[in-house]
């Protein structure tokens, strides 16, 4: 069964009681469309969960939203493309503008409301790694020591030698497969190391990894000199987390929840998926609602700052903005030709320190300080990597950037 747009009639899924058995989601598929459509926002219903809870302060947050759906611009290619044609096209579940001290745009898609959480995969590594900061910050981690300073046991592993800097900026040299359509590829052994899927069909999963934690210990391969080089792994972002959890006694929901939830003020609780260890997915496994997401981005517009509170650190927030575009690879390069990647983030441009948060299937948050602008996306688009999908929105925040 093939995806659907928004503009088009959805398929019932799990809908009835019992709904029939094909319009079930299948487990080891939820993430792929259609079921993805459905499965994003609850995440809940198909794998465990723990809570990433709120505070009792809520920072405010204008709901008098405007709409771009008729705002109107001239594409690379000399089309005139429409805002709402965007979000169609990019299967959006919710979206969020902030321009100049108010909101343009919020809409909610495909079931979709105010309350919903959404999956955000990859967007995922930016939330921990800004939950990381406050750690950094106080000096419980120091992102020039090696790894093995907090992790020991790594020593017998391809990190043996990399720092925590080159861990957080994904130049260590350790190989790790991101192939997203290969169940048996290292990404792939990490979704049945998560909880997040069973076991392939026909395959022998003798000496898979039976959590996150096994399968770090089970990275043993160098492809590269620490440092040379940028190369996408998302294991790198739970090595991270494994130190906050190490160096702090706490575990991951926790620490997001006391050190950026709370004070962040947002208004619902988050969640994150769990392992079989009970160790929460930093790499993508966090789900928040879309006006959550706004306030984290409105902090990193404001330098950290949040109601005049120092939320984030100054410093975290300026280092973010930089990054070494001499090691972007190739794929990196192709999206983001001025571009480069610095403690889990994606920089559009250093000149203009555009900076993004990223996920597969079309989680974005967008933040340019030279506009005034933060946009965030939720989407369940039919492929992991957007097909021109993540360019298109693109070009849509570049012309809203103009106004």
């Amino acid at each position: 069964m093939q995806s659907y747009r928004n503009s088009e009639p959805p398929p019932p899924i799990m809908e009835g009681a019992p709904p029939p058995e094909d319009m079930r989601v299948p487990f080891i598929d939820w993430d792929r469309p259609p079921w993805n459509r459905w499965a994003f926002q609850r995440v809940r219903q198909i794998v465990p969960t723990a809570p990433i809870r709120k505070g009792v302060r809520v920072s405010a947050l204008p709901a008098d939203a405007d709409r771009l759906d008729d705002f109107a611009w001239r594409g690379r290619n000399g089309e005139e493309t429409r805002f709402a044609r965007m979000l169609d096209e990019t299967y959006t579940d919710a979206m969020w503008v902030w321009k100049d001290g108010r909101v343009l745009h919020e809409s909610y898609h495909n079931g979709m409301d105010a309350r919903s959480v959404h999956l955000l995969q990859s967007v995922s590594k930016s939330i921990t790694a800004t939950a990381g900061a406050a750690l950094i910050d106080t000096g419980l981690i120091d992102p020039a020591a090696p790894v093995t300073e907090y992790l020991p046991e790594l020593g017998g592993t391809a990190w043996r030698g990399a720092t925590v800097q080159q861990v957080l900026d994904m130049t260590s040299g350790v190989r790790f497969g991101e192939s997203y359509d290969q169940r048996d590829s290292d990404i792939g052994k990490m979704d049945y190391a998560s909880g997040w899927k069973p076991a392939p069909p026909g395959a022998d999963v003798t000496g898979w990894p039976g959590c996150i934690w096994d399968q770090i210990l089970q990275m043993r391969h160098q492809e590269a000199p620490h440092g040379a080089r940028f190369a996408y792994r998302s294991i790198e972002t739970d090595v991270f987390a494994h130190i906050m959890e190490r160096v702090s006694g706490r575990r991951l929901p926790e620490l997001i929840s006391d050190r950026l939830w709370q004070p962040l003020g947002a208004a619902e609780d988050a969640e994150i998926t769990v392992d079989r260890a009970g160790y929460g997915l930093a790499c993508g496994g966090i789900s928040a609602t879309l006006r959550d997401l706004g306030r984290f981005g409105l902090a990193y517009l404001d330098g950290g700052r949040v109601e005049g509170r120092q939320v984030i650190p100054r410093r975290w927030v300026e280092d973010v903005r930089q990054g070494a575009h001499g090691v972007f690879d190739a794929p990196a390069r192709a999206e983001f030709p001025r571009g480069a990647y610095r403690n889990q983030f994606w920089i559009e441009d250093r000149g203009l320190a555009r900076h993004y948060c990223l996920g597969i299937f079309g989680q974005m948050i967008f933040v340019a300080p030279d506009a005034g602008l933060v946009a965030v996306k939720l989407s369940s688009w039919p492929e992991a990597t957007g097909g021109g999908r993540l360019m298109q929105t693109v070009e849509a925040l570049h012309a809203v950037a103009r106004l």
